[in-house]
This record gives C-alpha cells, structure tokens and sequence, in this order.
C-alpha cells in the first residue's frame, strides 16, 4: 500500500550528476573521518594485545605494521564504511552530503530501501564508478547502482530537506 508521503516522495525530480558529485564529495570527508576513528579503535586494540602479549611487536613490526600484514585491515574498514553508509541510506535515505545538497535516496515509489537494496547499492557503487553511468543515461538521471538496486536519487525541496528523517510527512 502506497502511502501519501510515499506519493509525495516520488514526485520529487531526479538528481544530477553535479549535484551528486558534490555530496559525494562532503560524504568523503565524512568517510575520512570514520576512517581515522576505526583505525584508532583497531591500533588501541593492536596495543591491547601487545600488552597482553598475545601478539610479539618488535622496533622495526609496530602496531601499524601487524594491522597491515594482511587484508583483515583493509576488510575491517571496508566494513565500517559499509555499516556508516548502509545505516544512514537505510534509516533516512540520507548521509550527511546528501542531506546538506538536499537529496534523498529511495525506493522508485518513495519508500525506503529493503536490506537487499542497500547491500547491491553498496556492492555496485565501489569508489563511486557506477554513478559514471549517469553520463552515458543523462535522460533518465540514474546511476548503476541505482538500476542494479531500483532505487533512485532525488532532490528534495527545501521544505521537505528541513523535516527530520521523514516523520513529519
């Protein structure tokens, strides 16, 4: 059953690829940072287990460097940023980038995304290289993640970016 607000949401136009390159570019800052606060996580716990002696550290093998021996590091920030950017196109439809250039991720009825869609959106945006698609489909303004998920991107109104996660409506 479709909503008024589902209805509501759907009428809103697609967005651009300027405008979507821009909050990428905000959520990238965002994404440094969650980067930075996992990383300190995992060298606090590195240094924990040194303490402990669970792991042997020497001058020239530091903490960074037993992170790094193997692709755990790399797999574990990978996942931080997937659990940061599947929590928020989940919950709102909207990162911090995205709420900032007022656009709002969702279903093409106006819902939210399903678990199933947010993990194809993730698996099919790597790096943002699926949103090149936008330059070959300029007519339909949808990036390959977007066709892979069924979802789509829009822009907000000013009034509809002001309510808070979409209770209002």
């Amino acid at each position: 059953m479709v909503t008024e607000a589902q209805k509501l949401h759907a009428s809103f136009p697609s967005a651009g690829f300027l405008r979507r390159l821009a909050a990428w570019v905000y959520d990238l800052l965002v994404a440094a940072a969650v980067i930075m606060l996992a990383s300190a996580i995992a060298l606090a716990v590195a240094g924990a287990l040194a303490t402990m002696s669970f792991i042997t550290l020497t001058e020239d093998f530091d903490h960074a460097a037993w992170l790094t021996q193997g692709p755990w590091f790399g797999i574990y920030l990978l996942l931080v940023l997937a659990c940061f950017f599947g929590y928020f196109w989940r919950s709102s439809g909207q990162t911090i980038g995205m709420r900032a250039w007022r656009l709002k991720l969702q279903n093409r009825d106006g819902s939210k995304l399903t678990l199933k869609q947010t993990l194809l959106r993730l698996l099919t945006c790597l790096a943002g290289l699926g949103s090149l698609w936008m330059l070959l489909d300029f007519k339909n303004r949808r990036a390959l993640q977007d066709y892979v998920a069924g979802t789509e991107l829009v822009v907000l109104s000013k009034e509809a970016n002001q309510l808070f996660y979409w209770q209002d409506l």
